[in-house]
């Protein structure tokens, strides 16, 4: 089994800036895909940014150019460094991972809120 553990969110201004972590532990030889999705109420859950395991990143064009994906060398944490963030921007940011041995794994979230 693979857990994953957020941390980062709370209330920020909009124009600031947040960073997410997720720590994964568990199970596993390798991490080989991680992203980020998020939910706002009353709206699917979105991705938001994922990154793989040769480092290809990707981030949905309503962030682009303010959002980064990236890991840590060991490459079992994965961070989200958001800045000019937006009201839009507002929701639960959850973690997704899949390892060499379990496909689907998810952390709890974090609540991101952007407001004056």
């Amino acid at each position: 089994q693979v857990q994953l553990v957020e941390s980062g969110g709370g209330l920020v201004q909009p124009g600031g800036s947040l960073r997410l972590s997720c720590v994964v532990s568990g199970s596993f030889d390798s991490i080989i895909y991680m992203a980020w999705y998020r939910q706002a109420p009353g709206k699917q859950r979105e991705l938001v940014a994922s990154i793989r395991s040769d480092d290809w990143t990707y981030c949905t064009n309503s962030v682009k150019g303010r959002f980064t994906i990236s890991r840590d060398n060991a490459k079992t944490t994965a961070y989200l460094q958001m800045n000019n963030l937006k009201p839009e921007d507002t929701a639960v940011y959850y973690c997704f991972a899949n390892s060499d041995k379990t496909v689907g794994s998810w952390g709890q979230g974090t609540q991101v809120t952007v407001s004056s």
